[in-house]
């Protein structure tokens, strides 16, 4: 026999609602870096006919939010995963 002694298996120390949490808030944070990255790719900038003014402008960045909060839900470009990873390896209590 050996005297290896193993230690039981652990388990993330996160709880669902505190993953969910983390989940959430690196989903946000995906979103908000697509909405910039919208932005800056013209998404929603005014036509130089028939423009809407200011008003455009401002409900154009509503548009610009809610279709990088859609594309960051359907899996986005896997920022969120890497942001949930870093986040929850923040969690871990020090070995």
């Amino acid at each position: 026999m050996s005297d290896l002694t193993l230690s039981p298996v652990t388990q993330s120390p996160l709880t669902p609602r505190r993953e969910a949490e983390l989940r959430g808030a690196a989903q946000e944070l995906e979103a908000a870096f697509l909405s910039e990255m919208l932005r800056h790719g013209g998404l929603g900038t005014p036509r130089d006919s028939f423009g809407g003014g200011h008003g455009e402008d401002q409900f154009a960045s509503f548009l610009r939010t809610e279709q990088a909060r859609a594309m960051a839900a359907g899996g986005g470009i896997g920022l969120a995963e890497s942001l949930f990873n870093a986040l929850a390896a923040r969690e871990e209590p020090a070995r």
